[in-house]
């Protein structure tokens, strides 16, 4: 549906809609929309050229400054209300609201998905599919929502159950570190009926820890997911001063290569392989997964590429259930250090990731660093808690004077002095006039507010009252005002040992799944098995693999190139496959060595134009695949002679010429030195053999 309308107080200006690939990380990219040469900008409303049309050349039509304005308005709110978190509580628009819904509802016990599903279609107006995908993805994740039911498999890609069938609840680590209505900044709910957070003052870096991936328009953003007990001790690294380095930790594990991270920035790479374990000698057993493969697309990429001749599997048995365990049985003879490369190599068991951590700042799209994000995260939790211990602290003080004035007004047995009182107005001023008296024990003067709270006191309250209770109170309240001010004047130890409490009561358990190392450039020409049998038509024109019923050539893999050299003079080069045409009346077929074609050509051509035979030596040279390249000088041409050979040494050296019997030559048979020729250009015309038609040539 079309983006909420809000106020112009409300809504920020928000030209951006992109950044380019060239913008420097870190830094917020105007984008604006694309305008043809020479426009020049809209008119006001009420001019004459808004009337008449651009130039004055006829009305406008109805809807074309609409166009121009919904684009930039649609692309905006996609980036800001949507798909981008925000930087202050690591949130999308839908998570934030799922979690306040949580938050409204809270008592301890579970929910109903379809209820929050339901009760969060208030704040989130896109439906509920999109609300019941997002609670079930923070269900799997479980670091926020706590699941019960069917939410699915990460692990297989199984889907969770309806919304009707399964429960959820906030987690205890949500509950502390996520929600204070106190400092919380609130906002109108997109239809100005209820009341929603503008960001939620979370007091840890969320979107490190569940990672976040979104579309928008003109950008996108990937953030990987962190491990909780490496972000708590980057976090206390930073508040102490100290570098550190954070990487990431995938829920499916696997071994994963972080050299050119960079950070999360744009431009990274991080290379993550399954963990492939020897049960025997004829079972390799699949116990990890990279990062965003379950076990059925694995197990589809396995068998496409055992289809297509890259690998040889017997099949492959999927037993996973809490832990992975794809088991892969191989066939006789299959050697298991081969078949493990050729597996990193032609499935999924090894995959490249780009990050590009994009968030919300101030209302625009911003590219950070994870380490940027943790810094401003941690920077953020720091002035929460200051806050947090500033409002205690008043608190604190307002309780103590509350608590002081009542000692006051019963010790004293001020309240006797009212009992005369006919007015209300009486009543106030014999309690201001009998606690005159004592107001320098209070710590700040005595409000109206505060005398009619006096009035309020009941008689049983003021019967049963304990001085010493009363005292033992004050002095709690007094310490605990101390402490609250030690905290505010030693503010970064308070924060490190607000987030080494954390790590220590929510840590146990959270071990890091993902081992990190270097991982090896494994080449597909050097794992590939040479199990095809290559064929050719030669008539035809065509190879193929595993054609029985014509000219077996020779054994190759499925990433062999094969070169043709054709009778009318052209060659080609392309990848084996089930079928290809090459050219009619094949010559000449090989599969090219991975190091490149080196061997040595020689040709005899009769030229159609000139009615000459040529000859010329030459090497192959740089090619492209499925491309047609003349080896003569004229179309219509017929190679005669052709010769390969593996080194210079080795070529023919001479060759007999027989002449067509209707030629007007004296001498119809000759032998012509090859050994003359140099070796040329592929595209070379040649040295004349004869002017004659050629009828035959063989070797001498």
């Amino acid at each position: 549906m079309p983006p909420r309308k809000t106020s112009k107080d409300d809504q920020p200006e928000l030209p951006f809609v992109g950044a380019p690939a060239d913008a420097a990380a870190g830094a917020a990219v105007p984008v604006t929309p694309p305008a043809s040469a020479g426009a020049r900008p809209p008119a006001p409303p009420d001019s004459p050229e808004a009337a008449d049309g651009a130039g004055g050349q006829g009305p406008e039509a109805p809807l074309a400054r609409s166009y121009r304005e919904w684009f930039l308005e649609y692309a905006s709110y996609v980036i800001l209300d949507r798909a981008v978190p925000h930087i202050d509580d690591g949130l999308k628009p839908v998570q934030r609201r799922i979690l306040h819904t949580f938050w409204e509802q809270d008592d301890g016990r579970f929910h109903k998905v379809a209820n929050i599903v339901g009760a969060c279609m208030r704040f989130h107006p896109h439906g509920d599919a999109s609300i019941g995908a997002a609670l079930v993805g923070m269900g799997q994740r479980g670091f926020l929502v706590e699941p019960q039911g069917n939410f699915g498999n990460v692990l297989t890609g199984d889907e969770a159950a309806a919304p009707r069938y399964i429960e959820a609840r906030l987690t205890a680590f949500a509950r502390e570190v996520v929600f204070n209505p106190k400092t919380t900044t609130w906002q109108l709910s997109y239809d100005g009926r209820a009341r929603e957070p503008v960001t939620l003052p979370a007091k840890f870096p969320l979107v490190l820890l569940d990672g976040a991936e979104g579309i928008a328009v003109g950008l996108s953003t990937r953030i990987l997911p962190h491990n909780f007990n490496d972000l708590c001790r980057a976090a206390i690294n930073h508040l102490q001063g100290k570098r550190f380095r954070i990487f990431p930790d995938f829920p499916t594990g696997g071994i994963a290569d972080f050299s050119e991270y960079n950070d999360g920035e744009r431009g990274g790479k991080v290379k993550v392989r399954a963990k492939i374990e020897v049960r025997s000698k004829y079972q390799l057993a699949i116990t990890e997964l990279p990062y965003g493969r379950t076990t059925e697309a694995l197990i589809e990429s396995i068998l496409a590429a055992n289809a297509k001749g890259k690998i040889k599997v017997k099949h492959v048995d999927d037993n996973t259930s809490e832990n992975v365990e794809i088991l892969v049985h191989l066939p006789q003879g299959a050697d298991t250090d081969q078949v493990i490369r050729q597996l990193y190599v032609f499935s999924d068991c090894e995959v490249s990731l780009s990050p590009a951590a994009c968030v919300i700042d101030q209302d625009k799209p911003l590219f950070l660093g994870v380490s940027e994000i943790l810094r401003r995260s941690v920077d953020k939790t720091v002035q929460l808690l200051k806050r947090e211990l500033e409002i205690r602290l008043e608190e604190l003080e307002q309780q103590w004077h509350w608590d002081s004035l009542e000692r006051i007004f019963i010790e004293e047995r001020i309240y006797r002095r009212i009992e005369k009182s006919q007015t209300w107005e009486s009543v106030l001023a014999e309690i201001r006039e009998g606690l005159k008296p004592f107001l320098k024990q209070l710590r700040r003067e005595v409000t109206a507010d505060d005398i009619t709270r006096l009035t309020e006191i009941r008689i049983k309250r003021i019967s049963a009252y304990n001085r010493f209770q009363a005292d033992e109170a004050l002095k709690r309240i007094e310490a605990e005002i101390k402490e609250t001010k030690h905290h505010l004047k030693h503010l970064t130890p308070y924060a490190i040992a607000w987030f080494e409490r954390l790590q220590e009561k929510y840590g146990k358990g959270q071990k890091r799944r993902t081992t990190y190392d270097e991982i090896e450039q494994i080449k597909a020409a050097e794992v590939v098995s040479a199990n095809q049998r290559l064929y050719v038509n030669r008539e035809e024109g065509f190879i193929g693999l595993n054609w029985r019923q014509h000219e077996f050539l020779t054994e190759c893999t499925i990433l062999d190139d094969v070169v043709c050299f054709m009778a009318d003079g052209t060659m080609k080069v392309a990848r084996v496959a089930d079928k290809v045409f090459m050219g009619r009346e094949i010559l000449h077929v090989a599969v090219l060595p991975k190091e490149g074609d080196r061997a040595f050509y020689t040709m005899i051509y009769q030229d159609k134009e000139s009615g000459k035979a040529f000859a010329k030596k030459f090497q192959l040279g740089g090619v492209t695949r499925d491309k047609l390249y003349p080896l003569v000088s004229s179309e219509g041409s017929r190679v005669v002679f052709l010769d390969v050979a593996k080194t210079a040494e080795t070529t023919t050296q001479k060759v007999t010429v027989t002449l067509s019997g209707r030629c007007a030559a004296r001498v119809k048979e000759f032998v012509f030195d090859l050994s003359e020729l140099t070796i040329g250009q592929r595209g070379a015309k040649g040295l004349t053999v004869t002017q004659w038609p050629i009828r035959q040539v063989r070797r001498a």
